[in-house]
């Protein structure tokens, strides 16, 4: 495997482009379809969140700790606490959660 590593890069270098120059040759004009215009817009929201996610459940000794600090931070962020509030009373959450179950 790692004498073909190169090409390896080099394949997903060009899929990576052509995955980003496609849509460039091929819209050239802007969209005017209110509902791939909506799905665009959140695409980015969704990719972090799917990316943020797994990795929330997965940060602490013990999966209860996590969705405790999970839903706190979304009922924080719910009410537009600022983020370093919700991030800060999620982690004293976990803190609390492990300090006192486990």
């Amino acid at each position: 495997m790692s004498e073909n590593l190169y090409l390896y890069i080099l394949v997903m270098a060009g899929v990576t482009y052509l995955i980003r120059l496609i849509p460039l040759t091929l819209l050239k004009r802007d969209l005017s379809n209110v509902y791939v215009k909506t799905f665009l817009y959140y695409v980015p929201f969704v990719t972090l969140a799917v990316m943020t996610f797994p990795a929330i459940l997965d940060a602490t000794a013990n999966g209860w700790s996590a969705w405790g600090g999970f839903v706190i931070a979304i009922i924080l962020a719910y009410q537009g606490n600022s983020l370093f509030k919700v991030s800060a009373v999620a982690c004293i959450t976990v803190f609390l959660i492990e300090l006192i179950v486990f």
